[in-house]
């Protein structure tokens, strides 16, 4: 008999929460805050509307399914099943950081504050839960399937993200490397640069666009679905054994970017989370292309 379905309740920790946490107490989180001029109010009220939420969503669930809740830290030691739905309640940020552990699971988005995050996808209110939820365990759902990036080492290492890996410095230091594009018969250039961004249509809405503006670029952004990855080299430098000549561009399917360390140390890291990098030694190759699994986020 296949199992029922369960509904798996993606979460994170409030700034109400993190504040407790660190001052014990909301009249000493209250004192902190107010000794600087702001108030512990604003921020008691995103908690409160963030664990009404969770508490409709979990109420929503139907009654023959199971359900279970992991919080944002605990992703990466989460083991996801192929019955799960994926309820993400939060920010777009969060669609994001669960992305990378799926594998074809339908991924609903939930707001959990209307008014403060863009719903790129987090598409969803609270109060819609309780059809979506069958809605999306059924054959039928319409979703959207969105691009993903994957970064391989040569000895295996593997890491996806949903809007973008970073490939660089861990600080502020200079990152040396050799660039090589698949499928070109430009030849490899050393450089040395503060870090290589590689990214999705999905991406292209954050870090990504930053970079594309800040340069007055006229490259192209993919949409979300699109199949394809830009990448920009950030800040890069010539010098006589540095070149400049390779900063931007698309890889299509296939298509791969390679970079191969020629500093002490580097790493590779996805979402903007450094605590799950991939950490690259002198002369380790890694490369960067369209990843196979896609984030397959409801409608």
């Amino acid at each position: 008999m296949s199992l029922a379905p369960r509904a798996v309740l993606v979460h994170r920790t409030t700034e109400y929460e993190e504040l407790l946490a660190r001052h014990g107490t909301h009249g000493q989180a209250a004192f902190f805050l107010s000794a600087r001029g702001r108030s512990v109010d604003a921020v008691r009220e995103r908690h409160e509307r963030t664990h009404r939420a969770l508490a409709e969503v979990a109420g929503a669930v139907p009654l023959t399914w199971r359900q279970t809740r992991v919080e944002r830290a605990d992703l990466d030691r989460f083991l996801f099943g192929p019955e799960d739905v994926v309820v993400v309640v939060g920010q777009d940020g969060l669609v994001a950081n669960a992305a990378k552990y799926l594998t074809g699971q339908p991924v609903i988005g939930i707001d959990a504050d209307p008014g403060r995050n863009p719903g790129v996808l987090v598409r969803h209110r609270a109060d819609r839960a309780r059809r979506l939820l069958p809605y999306a365990a059924g054959a039928g759902a319409a979703v959207d399937e969105l691009t993903m990036v994957e970064a391989v080492t040569d000895d295996a290492q593997r890491l996806l993200a949903l809007n973008e890996i970073y490939v660089g410095p861990r600080g502020h230091q200079t990152a040396r490397y050799t660039l090589d594009l698949d499928a070109t018969e430009l030849p490899p250039e050393a450089q040395a640069s503060s870090g290589v961004l590689v990214g999705t249509g999905t991406g292209a809405t954050g870090w990504l666009r930053s970079l594309w503006e800040q340069r007055s670029s006229a490259l192209a952004l993919p949409a979300p679905a699109d199949a394809r990855l830009a990448w920009f080299v950030r800040e890069a430098w010539p010098s006589p054994a540095t070149g400049t000549s390779r900063v931007e561009g698309l890889l299509d399917p296939g298509q791969g970017l390679r970079l191969t360390v020629e500093s002490d140390r580097l790493v590779a890291f996805g979402d903007g989370v450094e605590s799950d990098a991939l950490e690259l030694t002198w002369g380790q190759t890694v490369r960067l292309t369209v990843a196979g699994p896609r984030l397959r986020l409801v409608h």
